[in-house]
């Protein structure tokens, strides 16, 4: 496995994925733009277990157990806003559960969130 190859994967598909988000929160689909805030924190800490692990990264979508695995200290308000991202990648997932769809304003404001910790954990690399 060449590390800085999953490193380059994982960092692009992160960014990527936010440019997603902001498209789908633009046009009204919360539910999926909040999926892919998931998947921005998911990959963008994929890099980071990769980088401390030079091993390929876990198969996992849980975001507390791969900020515990990225070598990082994270502070709690963000390990708290990983939980709230985290109830939104089961929709995606698992059509059988539906979160609680939240207004404009907030899905907005978590979209500004995703993009924060994102480019702290960018520099963080």
């Amino acid at each position: 496995m060449n590390v800085e190859n999953q490193i380059d994967y994982w960092r692009k598909g992160a960014t990527e994925d936010f440019e997603v988000a902001e498209l789908l929160i633009e046009k009204g689909r919360f539910l999926h733009g909040l999926f892919f805030c998931h998947l921005v924190m998911e990959k963008i800490l994929k890099t980071h277990v990769v980088k401390t692990s030079k091993q390929l990264a876990p198969k996992s979508h849980n975001l507390i157990y791969l900020s515990e695995r990225s070598g990082l200290s994270i502070q709690d308000e963000n390990l708290n806003f990983f939980g709230i991202l985290m109830k939104y990648q089961l929709e995606g997932r698992y059509p059988d559960y539906k979160p609680y769809i939240p207004e404009k304003k907030l899905v907005k404001s978590y979209l500004k969130e995703t993009q924060k910790v994102l480019l702290w954990l960018k520099a963080k690399l």
